[in-house]
């Protein structure tokens, strides 16, 4: 396998890209260019993005603006838009990738195996009946079909301007 966009993730310093100044899901949305980013919406008080790293074709995440680790610190209206957002990029997937089911989640802290733990997200990942092939099993790896940019243009779409 050639997955040369991984090793960005995999080469940085102690496995995490997302160590050091700033939080890039602070940062992504400040820099107003949303197709590069691959933001599909932004809301009041959250936004919706692809994963760089996804699990699955069209992973995605929304995530509040304002930079908290637990949910329990998220205001009410930030968490209502941001299940109206996974609904809305459940209908967006349901369109244009035709998923058979989907995880839709979050882990809290590192502990619980969040990768950016300072700054919530919700992630929400399309499945198809046999998807986890052979390779996520034995060799910890992925085989994604589909290019973010593509994936990014499937699901815009979806989500109001």
């Amino acid at each position: 396998m050639w997955a040369p966009w991984r090793m960005a993730y995999v080469s940085a310093e102690n496995g995490d890209e997302h160590e050091g100044p700033g939080c890039i899901f602070c940062d992504l949305p400040a820099q107003d260019d949303d197709v590069r980013t691959h933001i599909l919406a932004r809301g009041e008080h959250c936004f919706v993005i692809l994963n760089a790293y996804p699990y699955a074709s069209g992973h995605l995440m929304v995530v509040p603006y304002a930079h908290l680790d637990r949910l329990t610190d998220l205001p009410t209206h930030a968490l209502i838009e941001m299940m109206e957002f996974a609904r809305t990029a459940q209908t967006a997937l349901d369109g244009a990738m035709h998923p058979h089911g989907f995880n839709i989640g979050m882990n809290q802290g590192a502990a619980a195996g969040a990768g950016i733990a300072d700054h919530l997200h919700l992630h929400v990942v399309p499945r198809w009946s046999g998807d986890t092939n052979f390779m996520t099993t034995i060799g910890d790896l992925r085989v994604m079909p589909q290019h973010l940019d593509e994936t990014y243009a499937a699901l815009r779409p979806g989500f109001p301007s």
